[in-house]
C-alpha cells in the first residue's frame, strides 16, 4: 500500500554528522595510538556492545573538554538533502543519542530542519519505544506518515519500523557497513547508500 511521508526524522552521528572528527579527537586527546582506538571502538561494535565503553576500556575519564564540530564536519550529502525534502514542505528532525552540547552545536548551524533533540535533554535513549513515541508528537503525525532514517538496524532502524514508521537503512559509517550484512536488514523499509538517494526513495513509497 503507498504511504504518504509528511515528516523526516534523523539520527544525528554516522547519519548526519561525520563522526571521525570526534573519536579521532578523544584518542589524541587522551594519547592512544588512532589504529588501537579504532580497532577496539570496532570490535565493540561488532559484538554489540555500548560504543561508549571505549573509555572504560582504556581506563580514561570524558570530560566536557571536546570543542564540538562545524558545519563542515556534516556528510557531503547531508544539508542539500535537508534543503531538497524542505523544499518539499516536510518536517524535518535531527533527533539522536546525544548530549545535550552536540544538540546545542546542531542548533547553532542554523540547518533548515524544524526540530533539534537529544536523548540526554529528553531524558530517553533510543531503542526505547518511549523515545521514537516522543519522534511521532513531535512531528505531529501518523507514525505511518514518518520516516526515521539511521546508520543503526538496533537503535534507529528496527525500533522505528516497530513504532509503526518508516524506518530507512542508511549504510555508512561502522555501524551501517556491519550492519548492512545482518539478515534483519530485509526488514527496513528503505535502504539507500548515500542521502541524495532519499528524496527520491521517499517519493517512490508514494
Amino acid at each position: 500500500m503507498a504511504v504518504s511521508i509528511h515528516a523526516v526524522f534523523f539520527d544525528v552521528g554516522e547519519t548526519i554528522v561525520d563522526e571521525t572528527v570526534l573519536w579521532t579527537w578523544w584518542a589524541d586527546h587522551f594519547g592512544i595510538p588512532r589504529f588501537t582506538f579504532f580497532a577496539v571502538f570496532g570490535s565493540l561494535i561488532e559484538r554489540n556492545e555500548d560504543h561508549r565503553r571505549i573509555f572504560e576500556i582504556f581506563d580514561v575519564k570524558r570530560d566536557n573538554s571536546w570543542p564540538g564540530f562545524g558545519i563542515e564536519h556534516l556528510y557531503p550529502d547531508a544539508l542539500d538533502c535537508l534543503r531538497a525534502l524542505k523544499g518539499e514542505g516536510l518536517r524535518l528532525g535531527l533527533v539522536g543519542n546525544t548530549s545535550t552540547q552536540i544538540e546545542e552545536i546542531l542548533a547553532g548551524l542554523d540547518l533548515p530542519v524544524d526540530v533539534i533533540g537529544s536523548s540526554e535533554r529528553w531524558g530517553i535513549e533510543k531503542p526505547a519505544p518511549a523515545f521514537f513515541a516522543r519522534v511521532v508528537d513531535e512531528a505531529g503525525c501518523a507514525a505511518n506518515e514518518i520516516a526515521y532514517v539511521g546508520d543503526r538496524l538496533d537503535n534507529d532502524v528496527l525500533p522505528a519500523v516497530d513504532a509503526g514508521m518508516n524506518g530507512v537503512f542508511i549504510r555508512r559509517g561502522p555501524w551501517g557497513v556491519l550492519h548492512a550484512m545482518r539478515p534483519e536488514v530485509e526488514r527496513a523499509t528503505l535502504r539507500i547508500e548515500s542521502l541524495a538517494e532519499l528524496p527520491g526513495a521517499l517519493r517512490g513509497l508514494g
